[in-house]
């Protein structure tokens, strides 16, 4: 990981009240840093306090302002760019609905008032409505190396019916509750070319990107309430009036996020060094040994292949019914699952979605990449080792059902939602989160690229993407990464261990995916057999023309044939298996570049099929049915496959009737 701490500069801005510390180094550069003395209102729905924050100028400009994320004002009206772009009214039309955040005062460190040098931008759409970013002008602007420090008080109203963050009754999820600061980009970092703030609006689609940061967070709450955060808890003490203050304390994370409710039911277990907290709600009991076996596989997982978890804690939070909307979500130390009452134990869907929200905390987490400006970063990523976990740990093809008479694995569906679907050639994995057009988000940026992810590892090897991965954690861990930082990376790697096997690079399988739009799609096309006769015809000699007939051991020299034929766009080496009558078979290798490539045999021996990619290496590839071709069609197969479709279709009507 890389080590720039800027120590002589930390060394004197810090303004943590509380001084446990978390980790033994810091693990970032600690640009940002907050405190936070706040209170919960479970009746005015509402958290509002003092939040000291500093920004440490570590660009060579001088910068006039700063720029804070209001995120809780997307819920403000129906005229935010997030209620705009969704499409959809704000839910509710009760003041007790709506969500906001709204500044009651600022001070610099030095104690001038900039409350009148704050406006709202729109640096993305400029709709005035929009008050998810505030520029606040400094009174003195910062120079290189200067530590901008803010005394703000807020109160921030959450959203009912949540949607990320929210409350509803009783029951509260407070994630990117608070005036946050925006992302300064020196020249030269990710895209910058001339030093900038990266401070996006908050849209209907796509997340966030922030620094990693140091929280001392301070909460009242009432006494009955039970929390959890993505903070090391430091102390927990009743205080008057039937109220409790919970004290936290977080290092080297990009967002601190915290969840309170009277209800919750608390799991503990360990890790290695990992102290595991798993909040979930009465009635779920059952799934406690499964959720927390989940995190723990993840954590096993990742750790040999990618790099360590940092960190001594860990949360997750299996949120109540009336809490769904929060469910799904990840603060990289806590992180939210989801599960309904009762679900059986072969339906993986709570072990899959624990699995892929806690491997966020290291892509987007630890690795901290733009997930507004480059979301298959963090969502493909993650997809990608979803896949691979739930499906080593739970078993080949039963990652998602475990079912005794029939599985589907995370792989299949995963890769189904991209083949499958009608738009997967509209666009490459560019754009900007609010940028994909007809609701392709989420299929391209998650499962186009776990699935040309899995068709990487499938041309390179698993060890060789391990490496990749290795060395990615490794050089950006603690940083912000960009596309080509991952491509770099590959070739590096890729190039290491096996020369120019693949070529000079990887570029050109990166060219066809990431900034492709093309299909795979490749066919065994059909198989031939033909004898090769002897001769028998009229030849001229000394007397004339006379009768020849050449005799072999009864015609049986073949030229068989096997057609290959390339459908799609794009162009992958891919693996032939031949398979004879005799039961010999063979494996040819193909560079998948031509149209149509015929590859021949002679001798006294048949084909009887042939299969391309026999191992499913190329999980890109949109038909695996065109993939295989027989001259002798076994109706075996459709047997047993109409067994476990009867199977699962009585699964389902059982599933809706009970």
């Amino acid at each position: 990981m890389k080590k720039l701490y800027l120590f002589a500069v930390l060394m004197g801005i810090s303004i943590s009240t509380y001084g446990q510390i978390v980790v033994k180094t810091p693990l970032s550069d600690r640009v940002t840093g907050y405190t936070f003395d706040v209170e919960l209102d479970p009746e005015a729905k509402t958290v509002s306090g003092i939040m000291n924050a500093y920004w440490v100028n570590i660009s060579e400009n001088i910068v006039p302002d700063i720029r804070l994320h209001m995120y809780p004002n997307a819920f403000r009206s129906n005229k935010s760019t997030s209620s705009t772009e969704s499409g959809r009214s704000l839910r509710g039309s009760h003041e007790i609905d709506f969500g906001w955040v709204d500044i009651l005062s600022i001070h610099d460190g030095k104690g001038a008032d900039l409350f009148d040098s704050m406006k709202y931008i729109q640096p993305d759409d400029q709709n005035s409505n929009d008050m998810t970013v505030l520029q606040v002008i400094l009174n003195e602007a910062a120079m290189p190396g200067d530590t901008v420090k803010l005394n703000i008080e807020f109160i921030s109203k959450l959203p009912s019916r949540i949607r990320r963050t929210g409350f509803a009754d009783d029951f509260f999820f407070v994630a990117q509750w608070f005036p946050k600061i925006g992302v300064y980009e020196p020249a030269g970092m990710r895209y910058s070319k001339e030093g900038a703030w990266n401070c996006h609006q908050y849209h209907s689609i796509g997340e966030y990107y922030a620094n990693h940061s140091v929280y001392d967070v301070s909460i009242i709450v009432p006494v009955e309430y039970v929390t959890g955060s993505g903070g090391m808890l430091i102390s927990e003490d009743e205080i008057d009036n039937g109220k409790k203050r919970v004290v936290y304390r977080a290092e080297d994370i990009v967002d601190f996020a915290w969840t309170a409710w009277p209800d919750y039911l608390v799991a503990e277990d360990e890790w290695e060094h990992v102290k595991i907290r798993f909040l979930y709600p009465p009635g779920r009991e059952d799934q406690v040994g499964r959720q927390l076996a989940a995190v723990k596989n993840a954590l096993e997982y990742l750790g040999e292949r990618v790099g360590p978890y940092p960190w001594p804690h860990l949360t997750f939070v299996d949120p109540p019914k009336k809490g769904a909307g929060a469910g799904g979500m990840e603060y990289t130390t806590i992180f939210t699952s989801g599960s309904v009452d009762k679900i059986p134990e072969f339906v993986l869907m709570p072990e899959m979605t624990t699995v892929h929200e806690f491997i966020h905390a290291y892509f987007m987490g630890i690795i901290a990449n733009n997930e507004s400006e480059e979301p298959w970063l963090d969502e493909g990523m993650t997809s990608y080792w979803e896949v691979r976990i739930m499906d080593h740990y739970y078993g080949p093809g039963k990652g998602i059902i475990n079912h005794k008479n029939f599985g589907i694995s995370d792989w299949s569906i995963s890769r189904m939602v991209y083949v499958m679907s009608g738009d997967n050639k509209v666009v490459d994995n560019t754009p900007y989160s609010w940028d994909y057009p007809g609701g392709t988000y989420s299929m391209i940026s998650y499962k186009k690229a776990a699935t040309w992810l899995l068709t990487l590892q499938g041309i390179i090897g698993e060890e060789t993407i391990d490496k990749v991965f290795r060395r990615y954690y490794d050089e950006w861990g603690f940083d912000h990464p960009t596309r080509s930082d991952f491509v770099d990376i590959t070739n590096e790697v890729v190039t290491e261990l096996h020369g120019d096997r693949f070529g000079e690079d990887m570029n050109w399988f990166f060219n066809q995916t990431l900034y492709g739009t093309g299909i795979c799609d490749y066919k065994v096309d059909g198989i031939s057999n033909s004898k090769i006769r002897s001769f028998k015809g009229m030849m001229k000699s000394d007397t004339g023309m006379v009768l020849r007939a050449d005799l072999t051991d009864g015609d049986t020299i073949f030229h068989s044939v096997v057609r290959l034929q390339r459908l799609g766009e794009v162009m992958l080496p891919v693996e032939l298996h031949v398979h004879f009558e005799s039961g010999d078979e063979i494996s040819e290798q193909w560079d998948g570049k031509a149209t149509y490539k015929d590859f021949e045999y002679w001798g006294s021996d048949k084909i009887l099929w042939a299969t391309i990619d026999p191992d499913f290496k190329i999980a890109m590839d949109v038909n695996l049915i065109n993939n295989s071709y027989t001259l002798e069609p076994d109706n075996v197969p459709v047997k047993r496959f109409m067994r476990k479709f009867v199977t699962i279709m009585q699964f389902l009507i059982l599933s809706v009737t009970v």
